[in-house]
């Protein structure tokens, strides 16, 4: 069977070190606490730190174990793609990228939103009409030209964005300590209007996407030793982000009626005054930047691998003088900026229900290179025999099939969400055989231009 590691050379002098590949994928999963609002709205508190604090076990953790002995043991770039290629073949492979770049237009389209979202609290004027709109398509150029410079540059950006992001909910924090300890606290119990099943489905969609960061493997030093470093931590460190600022605002007293999307703006004025609020609106800005900046890394290379191996025209695999390859990255910038008005916040399950099908597969590829190539080196494993690898995506999978019926009223425009999600991954067969008709065979020659 052909390796992809050949096909796919890293030939920049510098690669992703540790911390600045935790930080983008920090970006790529979270980014911080915004975002959580909702499940407090729709939960309250109680259940809301319960929710964050349980699902990582059935969601996070097997996925991050899953991630790291298949990074660690597959470090090729394309990441997942070339996990589910080597072990399913080119259709099974050719699906895995279907589905997260499919998610990738209604996912990427909202974190320009919310950057002009909570740039207009501070600055509604630059921010009305049209100008919305310029400051969007302003987001995806910045965040373009910024992976142009490659890899080692979005992720020392990531630290610094990581950095001035969570700065102001330390703060915020602080604060609400500080009040808790002079005055009521909320009531842990249920909010007037509760719907849990659409807390679950926010809470799943904040803590997915831990596979994106694999993709850039040809461009990480050390990648065995890294990822399975880098999913452990960076699942402690949100998990963390989470919790904290949700327990301080209960303990401060905040009624969880009045949290909903952006409310982390209202409870930092409350709690510190009106330049706490500058603060975390400025940052949850810089935030939304910095979660299209890093998954702009991410899903750019899916593009540039999938021409590497001759299912896409050759000419996305060509790369600039900083190994990135930029004919896929405008390729996908052109595609998200098309789609700014596809907003997201509307469509949480679509994202959900097209990532987790791609999570099964990975799943399966897991299974299928323990049972196929058992002697395949794995710098990590998860611990214990195949039965356990099994056993762990037990738990993804049954929260997906969970997310399917919690989608059952949930529509978009006259079709049901999760027929529509079902429709896009269907469309991923026929564009498979299109793409092996008219894609000449001789576009793949086993590697990528300069």
């Amino acid at each position: 069977m052909k390796t992809l590691t050949s096909s796919h050379p890293a030939t920049g002098p510098r690669k992703l070190r540790l911390l600045p590949l935790l930080a983008a994928t920090y970006f790529m999963v979270s980014g911080g606490p915004y975002g959580l609002e909702d499940i407090i709205g729709f939960a309250g508190y109680g259940r809301a730190l319960i929710l964050l604090f349980l699902l990582p076990f059935v969601w996070s953790l097997p996925t991050a174990l899953m991630i790291g002995e298949l990074a660690a043991s597959v470090p090729e770039e394309g990441g997942f793609y070339a996990w589910v290629r080597r072990a399913m073949g080119p259709f099974w492979g050719f699906q895995e990228a279907w589905l997260s770049l499919s998610a990738s237009i209604f996912d990427m389209a909202i974190y320009p939103t919310i950057f002009v979202s909570y740039l207009s609290r501070v600055a509604p004027s630059l921010t009305s009409g049209h100008r919305g709109l310029l400051l969007e398509i302003t987001v995806v150029i910045l965040s373009a030209l910024w992976n142009l410079r490659g890899a080692v540059a979005v992720g020392v950006g990531s630290v610094w964005l990581w950095l001035i992001a969570l700065s102001p909910f330390l703060a915020l924090v602080g604060f609400a300590v500080w009040t808790g300890a002079h005055g009521p606290h909320a009531a842990m119990g249920a909010p007037s209007r509760v719907d849990l099943p659409a807390a679950i489905l926010v809470a799943m969609w904040n803590y997915m996407g831990w596979d994106n960061a694999t993709t850039i493997a040809s461009e990480v030093e050390d990648p065995q030793r890294s990822y399975p470093r880098v999913m452990l931590y960076a699942a402690g460190m949100v998990m963390a982000t989470y919790l904290i600022p949700v327990a301080a605002v209960a303990w401060a007293g905040i009624p969880p009626e009045r949290f909903s999307t952006g409310a982390w703006a209202d409870a930092a004025h409350l709690l510190g005054g009106s330049a706490l609020a500058v603060c975390v609106v400025l940052a949850g800005s810089l935030d939304s930047m910095g979660t299209f900046n890093a998954l702009t890394l991410s899903y750019t290379r899916l593009p540039y691998a999938m021409a590497c191996d001759g299912l896409l025209p050759r000419v996305l695999s060509k790369r600039n003088a900083a190994n990135v390859p930029w004919v896929a990255l405008v390729a996908c910038a052109t595609c998200w900026a098309l789609a700014l008005k596809l907003s997201f916040e509307r469509l949480i399950t679509v994202d959900v229900l097209l990532w987790g099908l791609s999570l099964i597969l990975e799943f399966a590829a897991l299974i299928i290179l323990r049972r196929r190539e058992p002697d395949l080196p794995r710098p990590f494993r998860v611990p214990g025999p195949t039965w356990v690898a099994v056993a762990l995506g037990c738990g993804p999978v049954g929260l997906m099939l969970f997310a399917l019926w919690a989608a059952r009223d949930e529509h978009v425009g006259p079709v049901p969400a999760s027929l529509f999600a079902l429709a896009i991954a269907a469309c991923g067969l026929p564009l498979y055989w299109l793409v092996r008709r008219f894609v000449p065979a001789t576009e793949f020659n086993g590697h990528s231009d300069r």
